[in-house]
């Protein structure tokens, strides 16, 4: 699914946008269709463990297949797991 539904539809909530994460939460990778996402399709609905923050965007360390990769990921896409 490319667009968003008819109900979801209008502007993201700043808090959503600006939300902050520390070193070690556990998060899943939701993508916010409303902004351009520059991650590959096949992480989205995976979740995995926030090592760093790079400018406003956050590193997140993933796995991929059989491999622990690292993705850096603005945290609009990023929902907190408990």
């Amino acid at each position: 699914m490319k667009a968003k539904k008819v109900r979801q539809k209008g502007k993201i909530s700043l808090s959503r946008y600006f939300k902050k994460f520390k070193d070690g939460d556990r998060v899943a990778v939701v993508r916010e269709k409303g902004i351009a996402a520059s991650f590959p399709e096949r992480i989205i609905g995976k979740s995995g463990q926030i090592i760093g923050i790079r400018g406003t965007y956050n590193l997140i360390k993933l796995n991929d297949g059989n491999k622990i990769k690292t993705f850096i990921i603005h945290p609009v896409h990023l929902r907190k797991l408990k």
